[in-house]
């Protein structure tokens, strides 16, 4: 069976720090897969906002995220601090790729969690439609 491979991109978003809550174990004892995709989230959240945005209302457009790939490497334990390495992928007319590559310290060494990638899309809420990528938002992508 083929495993996916994700290739993260030079071009650096941002880095960004997510704590593994209690909330976030399964019955491994160790952090969930689910747990993994909303640590992404959370990080997405975080690099938005310090560039003073939302998802909801990104240089004049919201994002939809269209598909989602993660690549379990090593697993994480409470009260791992996640950081958070994104990345900026392809831009095409209408969206954009985020990478991210999940690590923490173990042992002083650095760990890598996973890696993922995920399709954001310029979406219009009140049309109920995807839209292109408005040139602010490309300059935020680009810069």
């Amino acid at each position: 069976m083929g495993r996916i491979k994700i290739d993260l991109p030079q071009r650096r978003l941002a880095k960004v720090s997510v704590p593994v809550r209690i909330t976030d174990i399964n019955y491994g004892n160790h952090l969930g897969n689910d747990a993994v995709v909303s640590i992404i989230h959370e990080a997405r959240m975080q690099w938005l906002q310090l560039k003073g945005h939302t998802e909801m209302d990104i240089c004049g457009t919201s994002l939809i995220m269209s598909d989602l790939a993660v690549s379990f490497k090593n697993e994480a334990f409470y009260p791992d601090m996640i950081d958070v390495e994104l990345r900026m992928g392809e831009l095409s007319r209408v969206g954009f790729d985020v990478y991210y590559c999940l690590t923490t310290l173990r042992n002083d060494t650095p760990l890598t969690i996973a890696l993922a990638k995920t399709g954001m899309v310029c979406f219009n809420y009140k049309a109920k439609k995807i839209e292109p990528v408005p040139e602010g938002l490309q300059r935020l992508l680009i810069q």
